[in-house]
């Protein structure tokens, strides 16, 4: 099935490589600022639109892949899967041939596993995730649905991570260890211990804070 791209930001450029890598069939992006701003084209494929460009595609000759970056505090990325997959629309999975998955991995539409990944046995992954460039799971974690695992981080074996949880950036999860929904890992930070919902921890996770407070 061709696919359309939702979005042009950095996160975009980064899955239009992969799309590339990949031999997938790209027939447009979708982005408010490029239709505003009368673009043609960008990066040699047709702007098909806004988002309103959805609305003439057929879901059931189209699949959709979502551009959209997660930024920390917004539910873009999520509401944008959401909305489209109650029109009718599916996000197939997306792997970089230079990534290395697993065969007994379990991953849920519309995940995105970037170059340079590593994902060990028995890992699941939710819906709408991002296993970002070079980042590493290892066995046995769980990963729920609309979480970003951010360039370079390293899960040990079973790891939890729960809905809407980012891992920043180099970020290390010891072994077991859970982060609680909608919670954020700092870049860089070595966890040792559960981080509860809506918190934020950075540096060693020797007491984590209201996400609020950050």
């Amino acid at each position: 099935m061709p696919l359309v791209l939702l979005g042009a930001g950095g996160h975009a450029k980064v899955l239009f490589s992969l799309i590339k890598a990949a031999g997938r069939e790209l027939l447009g992006v979708c982005d408010p600022g490029l239709a505003k701003a009368g673009a043609s084209h960008w990066r040699g494929v047709p702007v098909l639109g806004g988002d309103d460009a959805l609305k003439t595609l057929d879901p059931s000759t189209v699949g959709l892949v979502n551009g959209i970056g997660q930024l920390v505090g917004s539910g873009l990325r999520q509401r944008v899967y959401e909305e489209a997959c109650a029109d009718g629309f599916t996000f197939p999975v997306l792997i970089h041939p230079a990534a290395w998955v697993d065969d007994s991995v379990e991953l849920g539409q519309g995940v995105q596993v970037m170059a340079g990944a590593i994902v060990q046995p028995d890992v699941r992954i939710g819906v709408n995730s991002v296993i970002n460039t070079r980042a590493s799971l290892d066995h046995d974690c769980v990963i729920a649905a609309h979480v970003h695992i951010a360039p370079g981080a390293v899960l040990c074996g079973g790891v939890v991570v729960a809905q809407g949880a980012f891992i920043g950036s180099g970020a290390t999860l010891i072994q077991g260890v859970v982060i609680c929904a909608r919670s954020v890992v700092g870049a860089g930070t070595v966890v040792v211990r559960e981080v509860p919902p809506d918190s934020i921890v950075k540096g060693l996770s020797v007491r984590p804070v209201p996400l609020t407070d950050s």
